[in-house]
């Protein structure tokens, strides 16, 4: 049985003096507070910071965010990666200005109707920001959760996110729900980590009943991941007096919003120029002859990797992009911070020679 009063109180005295010092955590205001949250999805908080600071002082409250033009915000967030993320943090702006009058609900309710907000953001805005007592519970709390309670059926079963629901809703006090949220994600970050937890530094380790049964590094319970597919694309590095074509894709789904160069998928096991040829002349309404093998870019997303040949290529008259994009520009060099590009691109125009590289032709 655990005493969740006890487990409460060590945790709160412990995060109060071992918290690290955190932009986020120098705030009340529910959007920074809610853009950190965004941000800090599947990103290190070392990645985040930078990011964070850029971001809020160009968009320093949410209608300025949703005045914003979605290429500007998509430049700012290049790099960070997720960037549906930065697509439903736009959306939900408009929205919170449209019909919130600029101020994000405190209702945990009203905040998962806002594009892009799920259950365990929504807790982290309500308890944070407005101090409402209700659960944030993130992969780090899981396993805390999972630890303390020796919770060994998969944490994604029915059964068992219910049963650490309900201890995360008991640790939750009347006053300073949104302080012991944190201290549960901070101790999850730092001390009660992945493979080998720090149980020594752990102010719940007397309470805690994976250790003291010895099974704190079986939990929570691993299920196996399924094997990642592996996706071949060709690219197309085509310029025209010293500008670069690059392509938009369409706002909704992978990348949304995004510009690259123009690339298709390769039928299975064909990595040949003819290939490519047929591909993206076929996808940009144009007359292309690809010529050089420039680079092979290899990426990884979450649920597939993709290797990416770049060919460099000649094109006779004016794209007309369709499918998968709905925009296409010549990029100049000095343009490249102005626009969202996806990280295959990013990494393609590191390495390969065009006008605007930097590298000696």
């Amino acid at each position: 049985m655990i005493d969740h009063a006890a487990v409460t109180a060590a945790l709160l005295a412990w995060y109060g003096v071992a918290r690290r010092d955190l932009p986020w955590r120098r705030t009340a205001d529910p959007y920074r507070i809610w853009v950190s949250e965004i941000m800090l999805q599947q990103t290190q908080v070392a990645t985040v910071i930078p990011y964070y600071e850029r971001f809020l002082r160009r968009f320093p409250d949410v209608c300025a965010l949703a005045a914003a033009n979605l290429d500007e915000m998509l430049a700012l967030w290049q790099g960070l990666g997720y960037y549906a993320r930065a697509r439903h943090l736009h959306a939900a702006a408009r929205i919170v200005c449209e019909r919130h009058g600029g101020q994000l609900p405190a209702d945990p309710g009203a905040l998962r109707a806002l594009p892009g907000i799920g259950e365990y953001t929504a807790g982290a805005i309500a308890s944070i920001a407005y101090g409402v007592r209700t659960p944030a519970i993130d992969g780090n709390v899981v396993r805390v959760l999972c630890r303390l309670t020796d919770e060994s059926r998969p944490p994604a079963s029915k059964d068992a996110k219910a049963a650490l629901r309900e201890h995360a809703l008991a640790l939750l006090p009347n006053d300073g729900a949104g302080a012991l949220n944190q201290a549960l994600m901070e101790l999850g970050a730092t001390v009660c980590t992945p493979g080998m937890p720090d149980c020594v530094r752990c102010p719940v380790r007397e309470h805690c009943l994976a250790h003291a049964r010895g099974t704190q590094t079986q939990r929570p319970l691993a299920v196996p991941r399924p094997q990642v597919p592996v996706r071949d694309l060709a690219t197309a590095v085509i310029e025209r007096e010293g500008r670069l074509l690059i392509v938009r894709r369409v706002p909704s789904g992978l990348l949304g919003g995004l510009w690259e160069t123009p690339g298709s998928d390769l039928p299975e096991g064909v990595s040949s120029a003819k290939a490519a040829t047929e591909a993206l002349g076929a996808l940009l309404g144009m007359n292309i002859r690809v010529g050089e093998h420039l680079a092979t870019i290899r990426h990884a997303y979450t649920h597939f990797r993709v290797v990416v040949r770049a060919y460099r290529c000649q094109a006779v008259g004016e794209p007309r992009p369709g499918g998968l994009w709905d925009a296409c520009h010549w990029l100049a060099p000095g343009e490249l911070d102005a626009y969202g590009l996806t990280g295959v691109t990013t990494r393609l125009l590191a390495v390969v020679q065009w006008a605007g590289s930097g590298l000696l032709l």
